[in-house]
C-alpha cells in the first residue's frame, strides 16, 4: 500500500512539473508575440473594431475689423460680433467693433462739446469786450460834449468879463455943467460972451456988433460960431 502511494505521489509530482513547464513556455511565447513590431495588442485590437469619427474643424471667420466700408453707421455681424462702419482716427471709413466705434463716437462728441463751449466762451468774451468798448466810447463822447459845453460857457463868461473890463476902462466924455449964467452973458458959453445980435472974437475979422476976448468954451449951442471950423469946443483960441 505504501509503495502504491509512493508511486502515485511521484507520478503526480512529475505531471505537475510538466504542467508548470508548459505554462512557462506558453507565457514566453505570448510575451514574445506581444513584443514583436507591428503586433496588435488586445486593447488596440478592440479599439480597432470601433470607428472614431473625425472632428469637424471650426470655420475661420473672415477679418472684418479694419477693412474699408462705404456707409457710415452701417452695421454687420461676423462670428457673433457686431461691427460698425465709422470714420477712424485717420479719417477713413472703416469697420470697427462696436466697443471701439462707441468709444470713438463718445470721444468725438466730447471734443465737439468742448469746441462748442470754447467757441461760446470766446463769443461771449468778444460780446462783453465790444459792450465795454461801446460804453467807454459813449462815456467819452458824453464827457467830450460836456467839456465842450463847459468850454463854451467859460469862453462866454470870459468874453463878457473882458467886455465889462473894456467898458469899465472907457471914460465917458464929461461935459462940464454950465456955470450959472452971469448977468448979460450968454448961457451957451463958459466965459462971459455978451448977448447980442452977433458976437465975434476980438481982434478978428468979424464985424460985431459985439466982441469977446477968448478963449471961451462952448457948453451949449455955438450960436455965434465962435468955435470956427475945428469944432473942438473952444472958441476964440487966437
Amino acid at each position: 500500500m505504501s509503495k502504491i502511494w509512493h508511486f502515485q505521489s511521484k507520478s503526480s509530482w512529475s505531471q505537475g512539473r510538466k504542467a508548470l513547464g508548459l505554462v512557462a513556455v506558453t507565457s514566453l511565447l505570448v510575451g514574445a508575440t506581444a513584443c514583436a513590431p507591428g503586433a496588435p495588442t488586445s486593447a488596440s485590437s478592440v479599439n480597432s473594431t470601433k470607428a472614431t469619427p473625425s472632428a469637424t474643424p471650426s470655420p475661420t471667420p473672415s477679418k472684418v475689423a479694419g477693412t474699408v466700408c462705404a456707409t457710415e453707421k452701417a452695421t454687420q455681424t461676423s462670428a457673433g460680433e457686431t461691427f460698425v462702419c465709422a470714420i477712424d482716427q485717420a479719417g477713413k471709413m472703416t469697420w470697427l467693433d462696436s466697443a471701439s466705434a462707441k468709444k470713438l463716437s463718445d470721444q468725438r462728441t466730447a471734443e465737439a462739446a468742448a469746441k462748442a463751449a470754447a467757441e461760446k466762451a470766446a463769443a461771449d468774451k468778444a460780446a462783453a469786450d465790444k459792450a465795454a468798448a461801446d460804453k467807454a466810447a459813449a462815456d467819452k463822447a458824453a464827457a467830450d460834449a460836456a467839456a465842450a459845453i463847459q468850454a463854451a460857457a467859460d469862453k462866454a463868461a470870459a468874453d463878457k468879463a473882458a467886455a465889462d473890463a473894456a467898458a469899465a476902462q472907457i471914460q465917458p466924455k464929461v461935459i462940464p455943467a454950465a456955470p450959472p449964467a452971469q448977468s448979460g452973458c450968454d448961457p451957451n458959453y463958459s466965459g462971459c460972451v455978451p448977448i447980442a445980435s452977433d458976437v465975434d472974437c476980438a481982434g478978428g475979422s468979424g464985424n460985431g456988433p459985439a466982441y469977446v476976448k477968448g478963449p471961451v468954451t462952448v457948453i451949449g449951442t455955438d450960436i455965434y460960431q465962435l468955435d470956427g471950423n475945428d469944432n473942438d469946443g473952444i472958441g476964440c483960441e487966437k
